[in-house]
């Protein structure tokens, strides 16, 4: 870092602690640059914890030949399962045909079958998925997840939900992940290697000034304001790229973004096994049916235009009615509205292509990088939680034109906080915490180790008992584990804990919630704003 007694001056301040702009400064950090992140809220607390929470590679893009996404996407999805197998695992995915599939009437392939195979109606023929999930397994090459295989749905446990009129599916891998878990360990990698992750503070304007961005923020919490200087500006703020561009930074860009909501709802368990339904409907867009924290089942998501960053995304009820119409037309069993307990939306900021639907936006990310102002500032457009981390590395690339990024790309083989243990470990892991602190129950040992790794030692320490963990919040929550979040993992609010850190709020009354918040608020001041 460089600097005169009066200011100093980083080498890249990012706007935004989304999975983007925590990826960005994780490697920046890494390769020694000096790193500010600024996020406005708790990290997570918009895209990046509203997505189908999932490492796959897009079976749908190939129908737009988005083969180089496809393939990037399927490359990174062993990658990132060995740098974190607590928080991502291998899941198989059940795709049930039958003759009335679709494609969305304007893909490249919809297109190109309407001309050579009018008779076809834009119907999905059987020989044309098998030939995509062919790609699906070879595009990017496999040595940890199986490949594709024909289901006989009469005779499996998989047919057992469905409807009698599916016959066949064909079941392939993908992997699972805790988003906002991800986003939280990419932070807390980023300071440990020196990064400043400055949570609910605002942005309030930012200014070329000599060749340096003189960045002005505000802590939302206490009303303090701070200039921040640094060589380069990162923009990554998610559903706020072009609001920061146009309002923020005042840049004469024609770049621009396309808002896109996703809407999931949550129900009840609806089937006992553990695999993934692949729905598609008859008016060409898919679904995923997901097993979903032990008790649950994940449904979606939907592609709706979103006008404006600042509204709040939610499912309306002609989403959660899509949804549920949708399923109705796999599963035996009637899904109506009072079997919802939950739902929620996340806006993707694709970059504008000028597709003709929301579905048909390109989910591949573009950088671009301005110098119009005098300092130069990189603006993030569009990504997929799969690609964050080559989204970062490419990143540094454009960053390494105009900083001195001495070190290369490092990322690929280093585990995230708690991910320093072998991809089939889990089992391994649960057993040995189960030994060494018996008063836990199963449920209890498998949500400590798939959130926290070999970490979740560190944070029961030296309990004898459950009493020693400090008061109980419900739903095997304890001060313990509030405390870690807090001194270590940025959660400032319950919502931060129960529907960021974790997902215990499908489990945990308001009342309890309440409390909880009432103590995190009481605790607040003793703990840092970020982590240790």
């Amino acid at each position: 870092m460089q600097g005169n007694t009066e200011k100093q001056v980083k080498d890249l301040f990012i706007i935004g602690g989304g999975i983007n702009g925590c990826g960005i400064a994780r490697d920046a950090a890494g390769r020694g640059l000096s790193v500010s992140l600024a996020e406005m809220n708790d990290l997570a607390s918009a895209t990046s914890s509203a997505s189908t929470k999932l490492f796959h590679g897009g079976l749908r893009y190939l129908e737009y030949f988005e083969f180089r996404l496809v393939r990037e996407a399927l490359i990174e999805r062993e990658v990132l399962l060995k740098a974190m197998p607590h928080i991502s695992w291998p899941m198989r995915f059940v795709l049930p045909y039958h003759k009335d599939m679709r494609f969305e009437s304007n893909t490249p392939t919809s297109r190109l079958l309407g001309f050579f195979m009018p008779w076809m109606k834009g119907r999905r023929p059987s020989w044309l998925i098998r030939l995509g999930l062919f790609l699906y397994d070879n595009l990017g090459g496999r040595n940890i997840l199986p490949g594709t295989r024909t289901v006989d749905l009469t005779t499996s446990a998989e047919g057992g939900p469905l409807d009698d009129r599916f016959a066949k599916a064909y079941e392939y891998s993908d992997c699972w992940i805790e988003d906002s878990r991800l986003v939280v360990l990419n932070a807390r990698d980023a300071q440990a290697r020196g990064a400043e992750i400055m949570t609910r503070t605002k942005v309030l304007s930012a200014r070329s000034e000599n060749g340096i961005w003189e960045i002005e923020t505000q802590n939302i919490e206490n009303g303090e304001t701070r200039t921040e200087y640094a060589r380069m500006l990162v923009n990554a703020g998610g559903p706020w790229v072009g609001d920061i561009i146009q309002s923020k930074v005042s840049l004469n860009s024609r770049e621009g973004v396309r808002l896109v909501r996703g809407s999931h709802i949550v129900t009840k368990r609806l089937f006992d096994h553990e695999k993934c339904y692949f729905f598609q409907g008859t008016d060409g867009r898919i679904i995923f049916a997901i097993p979903y924290e032990t008790d649950f089942t994940l449904i979606g998501t939907t592609d709706a235009e979103h006008d404006d960053p600042s509204t709040k995304p939610e499912c309306t009820d002609q989403e959660r009615d899509y949804l549920l119409n949708f399923a109705n037309d796999y599963f035996k069993q009637e899904l109506t509205a009072e079997d919802v307990v939950w739902t929620y939306s996340g806006v993707r900021p694709l970059y504008d292509d000028g597709a003709s639907s929301a579905t048909a936006a390109t989910r591949d990310y573009t950088l671009k990088v301005d110098v119009s102002t005098g300092a130069p500032i990189l603006n993030i457009f569009g990504g997929k939680i799969t690609t964050y981390r080559r989204l970062a590395e490419s990143a540094l690339e454009h960053i390494g034109k105009h900083l001195d990024v001495a070190k290369d790309p490092w990322t690929a083989g280093a585990p995230l906080p708690g991910g320093d243990f072998a991809v089939d470990g889990v089992e391994t892991l649960i057993a040995e915490l189960k030994r060494a602190y018996p008063f836990l129950t199963d449920f209890w040992a498998k949500r400590l180790v798939r959130a926290y790794g070999t970490e979740a030692s560190k944070i029961l320490g030296d309990a004898n008992s459950a009493e020693d963990l400090g008061q109980d919040f419900g739903a095997t929550l304890t001060e313990t584990e509030i405390q870690w979040l807090m001194t270590r993992e940025y959660a400032r609010t319950a919502q931060d804990v129960v529907w960021r850190r974790n997902k215990l709020g499908l489990r945990l009354s308001a009342q309890q919630i309440n409390t909880l918040d009432d103590w995190m608020a009481q605790n607040r001041a003793e703990a840092p704003v970020a982590a240790e």
